[in-house]
């Protein structure tokens, strides 16, 4: 079985689903806004030079995430092979 990990942790080209985000209750309630929900398959696609923010692709967008929020994600690693509905 998979081992829970920060969403941080996700290398770029890796996928990984999304599991509980432990964020303050503003912030949860706009990465939910932008499609980031317990269950939704994400792809980590670039990191900033320094590391900090991560950009991800979420149902078709694309949303970067600092370093001190993605912390707080908990997400499993998935298969790179695995269909998701943009493909």
């Amino acid at each position: 079985m998979n081992a829970l990990i920060c969403l941080k942790d996700i290398a770029v080209g890796e996928r990984a689903l999304i599991c509980e985000l432990k964020n303050p209750p503003a912030l949860r309630r706009r990465l939910r806004d932008m499609g980031m929900i317990e269950g939704t398959t994400l792809e980590c696609i670039g990191k900033s030079p320094s590391g900090d923010p991560s950009s991800y692709l979420v149902r078709g967008t694309v949303i970067a995430i600092r370093a001190i929020d993605a912390a707080e994600i908990t997400a499993m690693r998935t298969p790179n092979k695995e269909p998701t509905p943009w493909d």
